[in-house]
């Protein structure tokens, strides 16, 4: 068999120098990659119960068109999905386009002229600058007169306390958590950090709204923000509750009121939940839910390898090696665009769709800088499926992540190896 493996693997591209160091790495990992396992069983078992409560059946998966009245299918979904969060409400969707989407749902459905918004997390993602208005775009938060501060990290990667508390104003309606790390090189926080966080706030003034953004987050631990205390938590479904099955959509679970202004907002005053067909989805939703815990635990995987992989090689990894893991994204820092270029070729040269195409740096709609980003994938731009991408300016960091397996995931981080050694960017040396 293991002749087998070799002779698979020179077939694909990879030498007996990178197969033989990503071996020696995989084999460090199986203690902990056992304990992970246990977290993705307990996951798969609590999406399992929600459906069975719910009573899922063959009749919920099929479509509705038009209106998309009565769509039970769609209904029981969503309350699959309050389930599984533990929040009194959801709204799931194929009507919402993305992530980014779903935020701007959920924030401007929950904010009047005249509130204010505030980041205890210091910068948010680039595509969340323009909803806000942090830079000038058509339709802002701030075109409708709703105001932002941001509270910046300590050094440590830690929340300041202090600025907050200081930040909050009779005017403060809302705080905005973004669990993941964007294009920053800080910390991914905790469902535990971001409980305190939310304590720390909520005792200061209980009626502000704490809405977390959850992109890359769900699965990967037992619990989720909304059982710490969340008013909203949001998502996509090309990320991990997708499954690597939902061709889009976006989620919203929180409280009634909260979900309900969200319901009115991606429709239309007067419509609210009761509209949105879905178009033979709902099967696809359901699926790719039931499938994404173990989705979750290979992206999960693939990513602890690299950054093993690649901190042994002298990069910068953020997480770390040994650190915990609280989503399924890896940085890793290059200070050079050559090979943060070539890292991403040999992503995409793993992929099963478009491995011959070449990614190259664009203009991409939503950023300020130019990105590439390799994602050959079933469904366009999913990132639970293998990718990675990176905003070209210093410290040239690129982020992995995804992969529907975890040989998957493993293959295109030997890859990007490969890729690197071939333009002589690297040196491998057993």
């Amino acid at each position: 068999m293991h002749n087998h493996i070799t002779e698979a693997y020179e077939q694909m591209g990879i030498s007996k120098e990178v197969l033989m160091l990503c071996q020696e790495i995989e084999e460090s990992l199986k203690e902990r990659f056992a304990e992970m396992d246990k977290v993705t069983e307990c996951n798969q078992l609590k999406v399992l119960s929600a459906m069975q409560k719910h009573q899922i059946s063959e009749a919920h998966l099929g479509p509705t068109t038009g209106y998309g009245y009565n769509d039970m299918g769609r209904e029981a979904l969503e309350k699959v999905y309050a389930e599984i969060f533990g929040t009194e409400a959801a709204l799931v969707r194929a009507q919402i386009t993305c992530g980014t989407h779903a935020l701007a749902i959920a924030l401007s459905s929950n904010l009047r002229p005249g509130d204010e918004l505030i980041s205890p997390v210091g910068k948010p993602y680039n595509t969340m600058e323009e909803i806000i208005g942090i830079r000038p775009s058509k339709g802002s938060l701030a075109e409708y007169g709703v105001t932002y501060k941001q509270v910046e990290l300590l050094e440590d990667g830690t929340f300041d306390y202090e600025g907050i508390k200081n930040a909050i104003s009779d005017k403060t309606k809302m705080m905005t958590i973004q669990r993941s790390k964007g294009y920053l090189t800080r910390p991914t926080f905790s469902v535990k950090q971001i409980g305190e966080l939310i304590s720390f706030i909520k005792n200061i003034n209980p009626n502000i709204i704490c809405m977390v953004d959850n992109c890359y987050g769900e699965f990967v631990e037992l619990d989720e923000p909304s059982n710490v205390g969340a008013d909203m938590v949001v998502g996509s479904l090309i990320k991990n509750p997708g499954g690597g099955l939902a061709p889009i959509g976006g989620y919203i679970c929180g409280t009634k009121e909260c979900v309900e202004n969200a319901y009115y907002r991606l429709t239309a005053p007067g419509l609210g939940a009761e509209v949105g067909a879905t178009l033979g989805v709902n099967k696809d939703f359901f699926q790719g839910l039931f499938n994404a815990p173990q989705v979750v635990n290979g992206a999960l995987k693939g990513a602890i390898f690299a950054a093993n992989l690649y901190e042994r090689l002298g990069f910068e990894c953020v997480p770390n090696a040994t650190e915990s893991r609280h989503d399924i994204i890896q940085a890793v820092t290059f200070h050079d665009p050559e090979k943060v270029i070539a890292f991403c070729e040999g992503i995409q040269y793993a992929a099963p769709i478009d491995s011959h195409v070449t990614p190259t740096p664009w203009p991409m709609p939503g950023y300020n800088c130019d990105v590439i980003m390799a994602a050959g994938a079933f469904i366009s731009g999913a990132s639970i499926e293998l990718s990675a991408d990176a905003p070209m300016h210093e410290p040239y960091t690129v982020y992995f992540q995804g992969g529907l397996s975890y040989h998957h995931a493993k293959f295109g981080i030997m890859k990007s190896l490969a890729q690197l050694e071939k333009k002589g960017l690297i040196n491998i040396i057993l």
